[in-house]
């Protein structure tokens, strides 16, 4: 299944895009495992667990904190554990990031 996510590049301006509701695909867009940072009840951004370690360039400030290479925000987790579709409400507030 695939679902609907934000998904920002360094330098670059976010854009919607679907990937597969997987791992490893997430793991790609990332460049390595993942970490979850919830945002609010709806959404939760996910990036390189290791990121800063590996050098990965700054991307964005996001709640005080850093946040370095690719990463991408999704709809909050259901009752099964999986990533959810971002909202187009989210994608309106987040997209600003």
């Amino acid at each position: 299944m695939n679902i609907k996510i934000l998904t920002f590049e360094p330098g670059n301006v976010p854009y919607v895009t679907e990937i597969e509701n997987e791992l490893k695909p997430m793991n790609d867009i990332v460049g390595g495992y993942i970490e979850a940072v919830y945002l609010s009840s709806t959404a939760v951004l996910i990036c390189n667990e290791e990121g800063k370690l590996n050098g990965l360039p700054m991307n964005r400030i996001v709640r005080g904190g850093m946040i370095v290479g690719t990463f991408f925000i999704a709809g909050y987790v259901d009752d099964e554990g999986e990533f959810t579709s971002i909202s187009d409400a989210d994608i309106e507030k987040y997209g600003v990031l």
